[in-house]
């Protein structure tokens, strides 16, 4: 029974599973250590492995944008620390796509055991037994778990998607709005579903320059300019 529970794979609304680990940065204790700050979690198939390097080159070089948005990276992989700053130190010799003299400085967990790959159901025996899968977890200054994202060991992430889930997130709780496909920052919002007839009926006939309907029950905001 305690094994199903390790086992369980947290859900979006969850509180996030905490760990105490070893990383690149010394010591941590998730989520406890990030609280106030979004947390994006990712684990990585192994270290010096080329698609990671270059999801980890990005990674290093977006670091003040995600700085920007209270949001900090920790890494992990089933790899030794030893192993991990090895490959680090490397990953600042390289150049790719218009990124050099990269320097990771967030932290990147040693999880040799697996352990916190297995609390977070990284590790998936359908696509491999001894390497974490690419998984992201979004986690909010509360310790919540509010995204996840899964990639197959082939396919690198799209780090703008993920930088764009973190500003529709907190755009949604600052505003109590949701966002429509594709949305980025400056674009309009959908106000929440009318709750009664009476306030369905009420946004059709009152529609104006801050707030228009395609129906009633899909409205929206418009964003200033």
């Amino acid at each position: 029974m305690e094994d199903q529970v390790m086992n369980k794979l947290p859900l979006i609304g969850d509180d996030a599973p905490a760990f105490e680990a070893v990383t690149t940065q010394g010591k941590i204790r998730f989520p406890e250590d990030y609280k106030g700050k979004w947390v994006i979690l990712f684990s990585h198939p192994a270290d010096f492995t080329p698609v990671c390097t270059t999801e980890f080159m990005t990674f290093a070089s977006m670091m003040d944008d995600f700085k920007a948005l209270n949001t900090e990276l920790v890494g992990l992989s089933v790899d030794s620390l030893y192993a991990h700053i090895a490959w680090l130190r490397k990953i600042k010799e390289l150049e790719w796509n218009g990124k050099k003299d990269i320097e990771v400085t967030f932290p990147l967990i040693e999880d040799i055991r697996m352990e916190v790959a297995t609390k977070y159901g990284m590790m998936q025996p359908g696509s491999s037994t001894t390497q974490a899968v690419r998984a992201v977890f979004i986690i909010d200054p509360k310790g919540k778990v509010r995204t996840i994202l899964y990639y197959p060991l082939s396919t690198g992430r799209n780090f703008d998607e993920i930088k764009r889930i973190i500003q529709a997130l907190q755009k949604a709780d600052a505003d109590q709005c949701a966002t429509p496909a594709d949305w980025r920052p400056g674009d309009d919002v959908i106000v929440p579903t009318a709750g009664s007839c009476g306030t369905a009926k009420d946004r059709m006939d009152n529609q104006d320059d801050d707030q228009y309907c395609l129906d009633w029950f899909m409205c929206f905001r418009r964003e200033k300019k």
